[in-house]
């Protein structure tokens, strides 16, 4: 009779063991099968980067000019009132050759004390002052330049800090310019792809190169020729500038 209890009580715990050690394994099986089969399996793309450039030459069709007028006086009243007088004739001698109000800007206006001389400093009742001003022209008839930098000297100017050629609107040319960065991106892809035995795909991004061109150059060292004549203006010459722009593409590489 004992025994018979004993057999049933073990026949009752070895089906409850069965029953929850396979609800357990089945449930971790289940888990582990789930985890496997959301593991990525797609490979890296493979991609090249190349920098593609674009250059055009324009013609500029305005000039920019800083002129200015300097003068020293033993005092501040004095050097003032000759500069104030001088930068009057000036403007006006621009407007009359045709330079509107709008193309002329103050861009500098000091007053400073002159106090060393050659051999170091001086006493104060050797002190000099200094009155400078300046104004940046913008003359947008090329013929001109040269004629508005003679009349300026001629009314007073003791400076002229440079003359620079512009495109007033660069929109088309900056177009061409990036075009010809893409034509240029894609050649250089393909001549590096074809070393290596692949091709070029579609192109994955693209991005303009900052620091990298996008500016007007002109093809020498100075923008303009200045040759002083005798007794003449000097003669100017505008020549082509140059726009350049880089694109750093990066496209798919295909078998």
């Amino acid at each position: 009779m004992y025994s018979k209890i004993l057999q049933r009580v073990f026949i009752i715990t070895l089906a409850l063991t069965l029953i929850v050690g396979g609800a357990w394994f089945g449930t971790s099986w289940l888990q582990v099968s789930a985890v496997s089969a959301q593991e990525p399996t797609h490979a890296t793309a493979r991609t090249i980067t190349v920098v593609g450039e674009g250059v055009v030459h324009v013609e500029p069709n305005v000039a920019r000019a800083n002129i200015g007028v300097d003068v020293m006086r033993p005092s501040v009243e004095e050097a003032a009132a000759e500069n104030s007088r001088i930068v009057d004739t000036l403007l006006t001698t621009l407007k009359q050759l045709g330079v509107d109000e709008k193309d002329i800007q103050t861009s500098g206006f000091n007053v400073y004390a002159e106090r060393y001389g050659f051999g170091g400093p001086v006493s104060e009742e050797e002190v000099q002052y200094r009155v400078s001003n300046s104004v940046t022209v913008i003359i947008r008839d090329l013929d001109k330049v040269s004629e508005v930098l003679d009349a300026s000297i001629k009314a007073g100017a003791n400076n002229i800090y440079g003359v620079e050629f512009l495109v007033e609107d660069a929109t088309a040319a900056r177009s061409e310019a990036r075009k010809l960065a893409v034509e240029s991106a894609q050649a250089n892809a393909e001549e590096l792809a074809a070393f290596t035995g692949v091709k070029v795909g579609r192109i994955l991004s693209i991005s303009e190169v900052i620091g990298g061109g996008g500016g007007f150059y002109s093809n020498s060292i100075s923008a303009v020729q200045l040759r002083t004549g005798a007794g003449g203006a000097p003669p100017i010459q505008a020549g082509q500038l140059q726009l350049i722009m880089q694109l750093q593409v990066t496209y798919e590489l295909v078998d």
